[in-house]
């Protein structure tokens, strides 16, 4: 008999007509007794083998009863089904499919309808699973509760109601069967045909109405490099092509001003254009009558949000992401969730500084108003993001604020710039605050300025944010789906270069008479020169701008290229990384950095993927790097293809030429699988 769930087997007691079978048994086993007494009495030997005798046809008289006992529970059950009444018969020719199955999913009973249904007999008892394999023992109920499960059998989907039904109910004051000493149950299936159910809500699901907005990302420049008599030409080809793609997939979309549309299409539409990855964005670039600048679109689409107006409002704020990550993509949100399309060329560099500008006006007007200033970038901070700290350090020193650093620990790659700023004078030991000295200072008239990273998570000390309600953000990293939410000022521009470069221009129109000190500028140049690795990468003429800038106010090349020297160990583990780099699908170099002996190995690691970069073949270069039981990787490009999704789709981010990721729980090996992984699927898929 089957255990049950305190793990005891539970026991039947035959009763009435069904122990008379074993009177004859007893009765016998009886006069063997007696028997093997009278021969052990007369001769000792004939009596030991009549005992044993005995012995044999009592043991094999509970063996058969132990092997047949499961058996007869089987036609008990099916017994009193047939012939407990007229509520018995009813249920055997219920409409409804119903069977009884044992905790192990072994069939005890069905019903006329379940055997026309599998196509079996009452004498089939076998699993359960070998009728519905979609069905196992461990989908059913434990407790009291019911469970349901989908199975499809022969083209349909049916619905599995499964309850728990104790076995004294269904065998209580059949003749013949006591009630049994310890709880038992089994597990009654009823079955229900949900196939044309399931078809009306995919049916609706598919019909549900999707908003969605596309903007054109670079409408006036891409205006401005055509000449006049073209220009009503080229917006009529953009515009056709956009109207035939929405229309293709069977949408509506309608012009609201010269550059921006709104759209809406059926949720089953939007697979549609999921499936082919917004090909609309690749398209609209290959329109050219002369323009010397590819036009880019980025779309934002809002869906299960409840009604029109709610997916407008998601929509408006995927349409927000899109631009704020470079544009030239799709972004779709469906609630809390956010998923990307596209993003694979370079956000083209604005001409004008108006926006940096107005943005320079409004951080000094805040800044003026507070009273003190904390600044603070990303963690393990690099020079990127301490120089930017540095500007915005002369910034509030120019309105007379009193203003700190934030850092955590000093590693080396800012050590050197420490030195040098306080060589110069002015940045005293004072100014660099550890996240405690920082929090005790923080209150709700402190500015809270972050630079260089926009995600909470990232930030030197996370609790500022929260112990203040002036916050600024001042970054060009592509916005992700978690951001530092409610900013006094927020200034992202995924165009600039550099945080460096973002905080010269904002210093060039902060105030007229403002003066840099040679160590400040220093520090502010050499941020530019590692995020654009020597001015290779991602430079505009506004870096060159910034640069000259720099230059004017006593930026010096040679301390810069001073401080940036690295010692022996470090050169070497470089080296190392180069040496034993990997190709990938033949255009990948994925490689290992060496983290033992060096205080900074992730700054390594960034210096070894540029290496790898001037190898010819190479499209972008992984390095992996374990520091502190997390696996750090650095990601580089050139122009080709887009670290930035792929450190995405491993929770990271940063640039299309620069970025990088953080994973946690895993080994170097795991973590070179994860990443090979993630090529493989992004390149099948079309995404890079």
């Amino acid at each position: 008999m089957k255990k049950n769930k305190t793990g005891n087997k539970a026991q039947i007691k035959y009763s009435g007509s069904l122990m008379h079978h074993w009177y004859w048994c007893v009765l016998i086993i009886l006069f063997l007794l007696l028997l093997t007494a009278a021969v052990l009495y007369v001769d000792t030997f004939a009596g030991v083998i009549v005992g044993g005798f005995t012995v044999v046809i009592f043991l094999s008289l509970l063996l058969l009863d132990a092997y047949f006992k499961p058996r007869v529970l089987i036609e008990l059950l099916d017994f009193a089904h047939k012939f407990s009444g007229v509520e018995k018969a009813m249920l055997k020719s219920f409409i409804i499919p119903y069977g009884i199955v044992q905790t192990d999913g072994k069939i005890l009973w069905m019903n006329d309808m379940l055997m026309g249904l599998v196509g079996k007999n009452e004498h089939y008892h076998k699993n359960i699973s070998a009728l519905f394999p979609q069905m196992n023992p461990s989908q059913f109920p434990l407790g009291e509760e019911s469970r349901s499960t989908e199975v499809w059998h022969e083209g349909k989907l049916y619905r599995v109601d499964m309850k728990k039904i104790a076995l004294e109910e269904l065998v209580d004051g059949l003749d013949g069967v006591e009630r049994l000493t310890e709880e038992c149950y089994v597990i009654a299936l009823y079955f229900f045909d949900v196939t044309e159910l399931a078809q009306f809500k995919k049916e609706n699901y598919e019909q549900k109405p999707v908003v969605g907005l596309l903007y054109m990302d670079n409408y006036d420049e891409v205006m401005d490099s055509v000449e006049d008599v073209r220009r009503s030409m080229l917006e009529a080809l953009v515009d056709r092509r956009i109207t035939k793609y929405v229309s293709t997939v069977g949408g509506l979309i309608k012009k609201l001003e010269k550059d921006k549309y709104i759209l809406v299409v059926k949720r089953k539409d939007l697979e549609t254009m999921e499936t082919d990855r917004f090909s609309v964005l690749e398209d609209v670039k290959t329109v050219n009558i002369g323009n010397t600048i590819n036009m880019t679109v980025s779309i934002g689409i809002g869906m299960n949000c409840g009604d029109y107006a709610k997916n407008y409002e998601a929509a408006r704020v995927a349409i927000e992401m899109a631009l704020a990550r470079g544009g030239d993509q799709a972004v779709v949100k469906e609630q809390e969730k956010m998923t990307f399309f596209g993003g694979k060329t370079q956000r083209a560099e604005r001409n004008t500084r108006v926006r940096a500008r107005v943005k320079a006006q409004a951080l000094r007007e805040l800044i003026s108003t507070r009273e003190r200033v904390m600044v603070m970038g990303h963690k393990m901070t690099d020079i990127d993001s301490f120089g930017a700290c540095i500007g915005v350090c002369r910034a509030a020193k120019q309105v007379g604020k009193p203003v700190h650093i934030v850092l955590g620990e000093m590693n080396s790659n800012i050590r050197p710039w420490i030195s040098l700023l306080e060589a110069g004078g002015g940045y005293e030991e004072k100014c660099f605050l550890t996240h405690e000295q920082a929090i005790e200072m923080t209150n709700q008239n402190t500015a809270v300025i972050v630079v260089d990273t926009n995600r909470p998570s990232m930030t030197e000390c996370e609790q500022l944010l929260y112990l203040t309600r002036t916050i600024v953000v001042l970054d060009h990293h592509r916005q992700g789906t978690e951001k530092i939410e409610n900013a006094s000022l927020s200034y992202i521009e995924p165009s600039a270069s550099s945080a460096c470069e973002m905080i010269s221009e904002i210093l060039q129109y902060y105030d007229d008479g403002i003066k840099l000190k040679p160590g400040e500028a220093d520090c502010i140049y050499a941020g530019i020169i590692v995020d654009t690795n020597n001015f290779v990468a991602k430079t505009g003429m506004r870096t060159f701008e910034a640069a000259a800038f720099l230059r004017r106010n006593g930026a010096d090349m040679t301390r810069v290229r001073k401080a940036f020297r690295n010692d022996m160990d470090t050169y070497k583990a470089r080296a190392e990384a180069v040496r034993h780099a990997e190709a990938f699908m033949g255009c990948y170099a994925i490689s290992v950095c060496p983290s033992a002996n060096l205080e900074n190995p992730t700054v390594v690691g960034a210096q070894a993927a540029n290496e790898l970069l001037n190898i010819v073949g190479v499209k972008a270069s992984f390095v992996l790097t374990d520091y502190n039981n997390t696996i750090y990787i650095s990601a580089r490009a050139i122009d080709e293809v887009n670290v930035q999704i792929i450190m995405e789709r491993l929770g990271g981010g940063g640039h299309m030429n620069i970025a990088g990721a953080q994973l946690n729980g895993m080994d170097l090996d795991e973590a070179r699988v994860k990443l090979k992984e993630v090529l493989t699927q992004m390149t099948k898929e079309g995404a890079i």
